[in-house]
């Protein structure tokens, strides 16, 4: 009798077993902290105007470089070409630079972004003819249509001495846009590149 009732027990069991399926369990309420941290976190991810706005960025672009490597010396040209793709639902953009250096090929990757909890833009560089890693942040004049970032960066001749590094892109209009690099030396700040960039036909 006992072994029989332990049968019915089972298949009773094995019978609810779609019915418990089919009512997953309520998810257990949120603590006050919890819901702080998920609001937090919903602000830091969504994605916002300033990040629509670097989609104007997107496409293949065509570049003409110009570099004033001494002051008071004529400046160097030399032409290239971007690629650059949105990341991430819009929150990034990507460029990949492909050209020359002193004769050479060069290329370099860059990223560009908002930064919700910092309430600024950025950049990042690294490429083909170099080891380091550049960061920027800074912020979008509407009226100038100009985006202005600041950061810092090794002297190559002087490893251990810092550089304020100013950079501006400038938006031209729909098919064009320039990128402007500064450097400050001896509390002197003097242009040293340029970079005009048309958007590919």
């Amino acid at each position: 009798m006992r072994t029989l009732r332990l049968c019915v027990a089972a298949a009773l069991l094995v019978a609810a077993i779609p019915a418990f399926a089919a009512e997953p369990a309520a998810a257990p309420e949120m603590t006050p902290e919890q819901k702080a941290m998920m609001e937090a976190w919903m602000r830091m991810s969504e994605v916002r105007a300033e990040h629509k706005q670097l989609a104007n960025f997107a496409g293949s672009w065509t570049t003409k470089v110009t570099m004033w490597e001494a002051e008071g010396q004529p400046p160097s040209e030399s032409a290239g070409k971007a690629t650059n793709g949105v990341l991430y639902d819009g929150r990034y953009v990507e460029s990949v630079y492909e050209g020359t250096f002193m004769g050479a090929p060069f290329t370099g990757r860059s990223f560009m972004g908002y930064d919700n909890l910092a309430g600024k833009y950025f950049t990042t560089w690294i490429d083909s003819m170099s080891t380091g890693f550049w960061l920027s942040y800074g912020t979008f004049d509407k009226t100038s249509n100009t985006y202005t970032l600041l950061g810092d960066m090794h002297d190559m001749m002087a490893p251990q001495t810092m550089l304020k590094v100013r950079t501006t892109i400038r938006i031209e209009g729909p098919d064009a846009y320039t990128f402007d690099w500064y450097e400050t030396r001896e509390g002197k700040e003097r242009k040293t590149m340029s970079i005009a960039y048309t958007r590919a036909k």
